[in-house]
């Protein structure tokens, strides 16, 4: 993942990530507020030796003491040790539970050990320190001792502690900022991990990864689209409407022999706008001077004919089967040179009819006839219809939904349509959201096209009609 993708997750999970350092925050002070405070107070010992007055005795005795000093810090915890602490305190506690309270340390390359106590009052700190100490004087005299002689070696109390004036514990704004880190990670590799697993195409970047068909347009999301599918004919000055238009231009410079430009609209799966898509890119071509015709191909789920509202009762498997004339199936839509040949009666074959010699026929004919030719095909993965019919066509354009279709989804069908051999002419990205981290940028851009484009003469079709 590069740092872009890392500014998209926090971006889209921001309200996440603070929400939980939020939690961690105030779940640090609670905690602290809940912990009952502990007080440490500490003694420091000196540990010295009776070896004489010339200077190589006093250095053997240091070199002792130095020697002893550590196993004089482990007797601390020791039973003779913690039970005279209990016997000088008078106190009403478990060896056990002392000797949790009670430590000692060796200050290095000296002869001093250190003392430390703790308690939740911060008296009682300072007297469990001094009376460990006392009491392992003592011990150490009673264990150094020699029968009729006195023990050479000696504790003395070098500084005795003092009652802490706060406690050690618990430290508030260590837990506080700990239990933030702890919570902002946790939520972190939530929101990484969860990128990672979903595997639905966010943007061009996916659409990349998965094949080196050319981006040909991006499609906002409207989810006003089922009431008003044909958004560049209902409100032509809209960003949406502009998209299409956009489309219109790239597809231009998509590579395919002389004559009509034939293309197959499809899908890997349904509902990703492919119909809306073809329906509006027709539309919008016929707004540039050309003669267009949409074919609905969808021989399994027809949709041109309610989009557009014609009766689409005779169509193209009635013309396929020979029921019906070209010219009396296909419908001028509006005043524009736009006209559409709806799917007809759903048949019990659909693949058979879009692979069959009649439809190459029909295709022939209809090249002789228009500028465009728009195909609204079924999905790749679900049925073959789409990569059937391509193998009649020029090229083929996949739409992909932006947050539905995956990575996965769009491969499989962009290799299906390889197996047979046919161009992907582009990929077209729908249902883009227009805020949030995935959104795409739309301004509002000028209604003027850039390029005139050639006319054909009237339609043949429309004169017989």
């Amino acid at each position: 993942m590069e740092l872009s993708d890392y500014i998209r997750i926090i971006r889209k999970y921001w309200v996440l990530l603070v929400a939980a350092t939020l939690v961690g925050v105030g779940v640090g002070a609670v905690a602290s507020l809940v912990q009952t405070p502990t007080y440490s107070a500490s003694t420091q010992v000196f540990v010295s030796v009776q070896s004489g007055e010339t200077t190589a005795e006093l250095a053997q005795g240091n070199t002792y003491s130095l020697s002893r000093v550590q196993t004089y810090a482990n007797l601390v915890d020791s039973q003779r040790v913690l039970d005279g602490v209990i016997a000088a305190l008078q106190l009403d506690v478990e060896r056990g539970a002392l000797d949790s309270r009670i430590s000692a340390t060796t200050v290095p390359e000296t002869a001093i050990i250190e003392i430390t106590a703790t308690s939740s009052e911060p008296a009682e700190a300072a007297a469990l320190a001094d009376a460990t100490a006392a009491s392992l004087s003592t011990t150490v005299d009673e264990i150094e001792s020699r029968p009729e002689l006195a023990s050479p070696v000696q504790l003395a109390v070098v500084e005795q502690a003092t009652v802490p004036a706060s406690p050690v514990s618990p430290r508030t704004t260590v837990n506080v900022a700990l239990g933030a880190l702890i919570a902002l990670a946790l939520a972190a590799g939530f929101a990484l991990l969860r990128e990672v697993l979903d595997t639905r195409i966010r943007g061009e970047r996916d659409v990349r990864a998965v094949t080196d068909a050319p981006m040909i347009g991006s499609i906002a999301f409207d989810p006003k689209a089922k009431q008003r599918p044909l958004i560049v004919h209902v409100d032509p000055q809209s960003p949406r409407s502009e998209s299409f238009r956009t489309l219109r231009t790239n597809m231009q410079f998509i590579e395919v022999d002389d004559g009509a430009r034939t293309f197959v609209v499809t899908s890997s799966m349904p509902g990703e706008g492919k119909s809306t898509t073809t329906a509006n890119l027709a539309v919008a071509l016929a707004d540039a001077g050309q003669t267009v015709i949409l074919v609905d191909a969808d021989l399994r789920k027809p949709k041109i004919a309610s989009y557009m509202n014609l009766d689409g009762g005779v169509g193209l498997t009635d013309v396929l089967i020979g029921r019906a004339e070209l010219v009396d199936a296909v419908q001028q839509w509006g005043t524009k040179s736009l006209y559409v040949l709806p799917a007809g009666q759903i048949p019990p074959n659909p693949s058979e009819l879009l692979g069959s010699k009649a439809m190459a026929t029909l295709i022939k004919d209809l090249q002789s006839e228009f500028d465009w030719i728009l195909f609204d095909a079924p999905p790749l993965l679900p049925v073959t219809d789409a990569a059937v019919l391509s193998k009649h066509v020029e090229a083929v354009i996949v739409v992909a939904s932006v947050g539905k279709a995956t990575r996965t989804q769009l491969e499989s069908a962009v290799q299906l349509l390889e197996t047979a051999d046919t161009q992907v002419g582009g990929v077209v990205l729908t249902m883009v959201p227009t805020r949030g981290a995935d959104a795409y940028g739309y301004g509002h851009y000028g209604y003027t096209e850039r390029k005139k484009l050639e006319r054909k003469p009237r339609l043949s079709i429309s004169r017989q009609r």
